[in-house]
């Protein structure tokens, strides 16, 4: 836990202290320390000297080993061979290659097409850079995006997807009017400004997924129990929503919201489903924007 946790400390370290000595010091010795405590561990543990195992020993092995620790053998994969457990300091170097790209860039939220395509190839690249290292360098396929997940949705889903509706509209207008915080994003007062906010919208809401959830957490319960890889994702997530502009008291709001998503994920098994349900909040997200920086044009949609 003490090198994955400071690995993700160093996601307010960015973007809520807005220190990048202090984020890549933190980043630098988490994995350090996942590096020694493996190196011990081997040193500890060397494997027998026995007769190679079949494919189907290792396998049985390796699943015995991540039920013992109370992790999820569906994400709990180890390296081709199937004996040894999955490399913490590869993970963790993963999820530091992500926060370090997105680190890269300022992440005030801005409609030019400068710092449009500036958040397009900062974030792509956070998720792009940790899926080609596992793919093509590290070879263990750590990271995967399963779109269908779970198979057809569930009553419940369904039911939730009215529900984070219907919480947005009563939360949100509340939330960004009342304390301000509509302001960390600039002026929408044209067609063209509000499309250019509906994309910029839409598309960190999927990116969001893409990386928290399907990277940084899928990453992390490869050796955490459910609860405390969520929280650590948790840290990372509303660190980056901070800087993006979820401010003042939105921690309140985005904390409960990032926990929910590794929770969702973790039942659905579904990356359409997480996606679909921060797109709904989004698009609340947008239309409370466009209500605040122009008075009078969806007053009778909102109570605030």
């Amino acid at each position: 836990m003490a090198p994955a946790l400071v690995v993700c400390l160093a996601a307010p370290a960015f973007f809520v202290a807005r220190l990048p000595w202090l984020g890549w010091s933190l980043l630098a010795v988490g994995l350090v320390i996942a590096w020694l405590m493996e190196r011990g561990d081997a040193a500890g543990h060397p494997l027998p000297s026995a007769a190679p195992a079949t494919p189907h020993d290792s396998t049985a092995r390796v699943r015995s080993s991540v039920l013992s620790r109370g992790l999820d053998p569906g994400i709990a994969t180890g390296p081709a061979a199937g004996i040894r457990s999955p490399s913490l300091t590869r993970d963790l170097s993963l999820i530091a290659a992500g926060l370090l790209v997105v680190s890269a860039i300022s992440l005030k939220a801005e409609l030019d097409d400068l710092a449009m395509v500036r958040f397009a190839l900062a974030l792509g690249g956070a998720v792009a850079v940790p899926y080609v290292l596992t793919r093509w360098v590290y070879r263990d396929r750590a990271i995967r995006f399963p779109w269908r997940g779970g198979g057809r949705w569930t009553t419940f889903q369904w039911v939730w997807l009215a529900a984070v509706l219907v919480l947005g509209w009563l939360i949100l207008p509340f939330y960004f009017i009342t304390s301000g915080v509509y302001l960390n994003w600039p002026v929408v007062d044209t067609p063209e400004l509000i499309a250019r906010l509906f994309v910029g919208v839409g598309a960190v809401g999927i990116w969001d997924e893409l990386f928290f959830i399907c990277t940084c957490f899928a990453l992390l319960r490869r050796h955490f129990p459910f609860w405390q890889a969520n929280v650590l994702q948790a840290v990372v997530f509303v660190s980056f929503l901070w800087e993006l502009g979820y401010q003042a008291w939105g921690p309140l709001l985005t904390i409960p919201f990032a926990l929910l998503q590794g929770f969702i994920f973790m039942k659905t098994r579904s990356l359409a489903y997480v996606v679909t349900v921060h797109l709904l909040f989004d698009a609340v997200v947008f239309l409370v924007l466009v209500h605040a920086h122009n008075p009078g044009l969806l007053d009778r949609l909102f109570l605030v």
